[in-house]
């Protein structure tokens, strides 16, 4: 009896798979919904709060340009187009763009005629290679073409800076003042062209990431990052010296010494020079005179560091009414005088907040590079774009609202953004 109830039982089809008539019946497909690694669930909220914040600010932006219509009446290559966003691809994207679609063909500097401003002929060379090169790579795999590459590129590496700031901020201020910090990030001052053929999110995902790494004290990944930044760009420069003088101080004192061992500093203060000092002595080789690049950034497109000369006759001229000023846009411009002059405030509060020395060099040093060059004053905001800790402190006092007041800051914030920080740099400006 035994044997045969097992005989039947092992025969019977389980209950679920059995019809009406006895007979089997398939199981139905089990989908199992798709995981999100453990080590990315953290980002989930930063990077929605930014993609979101970021895509209200952007319609806002066409609306205004549809409504507008000037674009159309403008060139191409100097803010104009067939579509709303061809806009995102002119001025300095243009210059990304021929990059990527000619690569660099330097010759000696070619003067101009006297009476102009610029003194000589612009070239492609003062356009770093990484961000055109990735263009360049991108839209060869997947066939996009240039412009959409580029702005692809944007946008991921937009991403990925959202995610590195939240990183840096969390670690030092909590997870909520974090995931705001990421959406501030989405509205500030010149944050339109970080989903534009520009290079402002790469570096600012590189930078984000390598200051990260510097407080964890992953020396390796950080020398490596800085010496990407310095293929993307020249402002580079206050990212590798604040790499190095971390390294140096962690060198310099015995118990973070013996802690960190020496060779990961030491390859972390080597490393991080090395992609902006090839590129720049390339361009030097290459045009037969190794100040070639500076001459270029001097001459033929009127910036160079001058002491914070440039920004204290603007604010001059702004506070008496006067636009007697190089590259005057008076939109822009008030614009820019009120982030200048709350630099001090985000400045005190950050320090309050005691930041790593990685981040205080960095912001400090990007501040005065800001401030003490000859440069298109209306876009000290896309400028400052890579200053990221001056978020800290806002992103800690705004944790402390709770999130219905948040909804409407940000939601307030992303509207008006598409103004001030798209319409205003690209169409009331040259970004």
């Amino acid at each position: 009896m035994s044997t045969a109830r097992s005989d039947t039982a092992t025969d019977s089809p389980p209950p679920d798979e059995a019809g009406p008539t006895g007979g089997q019946q398939k199981r139905p497909p089990v989908f199992r919904r798709l995981a999100i690694p453990e080590g990315l669930r953290p980002y989930r909220a930063p990077l929605l709060l930014y993609g979101v914040t970021k895509l209200v600010g952007l319609a806002v932006f066409a609306w205004l340009l549809e409504w507008a219509d000037d674009f159309h009446k403008k060139e191409p290559r100097f803010g104009g187009g067939a579509h709303w966003w061809d806009v995102l691809g002119t001025w300095d994207g243009w210059w990304y763009l021929q990059v990527a679609e000619k690569g660099y063909d330097p010759k000696p500097l070619q003067p101009l005629g006297p009476g102009g401003l610029f003194t000589v002929k612009q070239d492609s060379v003062a356009f770093f290679p990484l961000y055109p090169g990735l263009i360049r790579g991108v839209s060869e795999i997947t066939g996009l073409g240039l412009f959409g590459s580029g702005i692809l590129i944007s946008v991921l590496a937009s991403f990925v800076a959202a995610a590195g700031i939240y990183a840096v901020v969390s670690t030092l201020a909590g997870v909520r003042a974090g995931t705001i910090a990421a959406g501030l990030w989405a509205v500030v001052p010149g944050a339109g062209v970080e989903w534009a053929v520009y290079s402002e999110s790469l570096f600012v995902a590189i930078a984000a990431w390598c200051c990260y790494c510097v407080m964890k004290r992953r020396w390796v990944a950080a020398g490596l990052l800085a010496f990407l930044a310095g293929l993307n760009r020249p402002t580079s420069a206050a990212l590798i010296g604040a790499v190095g003088l971390a390294a140096i101080v962690t060198l310099a004192r015995r118990e973070t010494r013996r802690e960190h061992g020496v060779a990961g500093p030491v390859y972390a203060m080597i490393a991080a020079p090395l992609g902006l000092l090839t590129y720049v002595t390339w361009v030097g080789l290459a045009m037969g005179d190794l100040t070639a690049y500076f001459t270029l950034q001097r001459e033929g497109w009127a910036h160079y560091f001058d002491y914070g000369a440039y920004t204290l006759d603007v604010l001059g001229n702004i506070a008496v009414g006067h636009n007697d000023y190089l590259f005057a846009f008076s939109t822009p411009d008030l614009i820019a005088v009120q982030i200048v002059l709350a630099l001090p405030f985000l400045i005190a509060l950050m320090l309050r907040k005691k930041p790593p020395l990685v981040l205080v060099a960095y912001t400090l040093a990007s501040i005065v590079t800001v401030l003490g060059t000859q440069q298109m004053f209306g876009n000290t905001g896309r400028y400052l774009l890579p200053a990221f800790p001056l978020l800290l402190a806002p992103a800690a006092a705004l944790g402390r609202l709770k999130w219905p007041s948040l909804t409407v800051f940000f939601t307030t914030a992303a509207l008006a953004s598409g103004w001030y920080a798209h319409y205003v740099i690209f169409e009331l400006g040259i970004p």
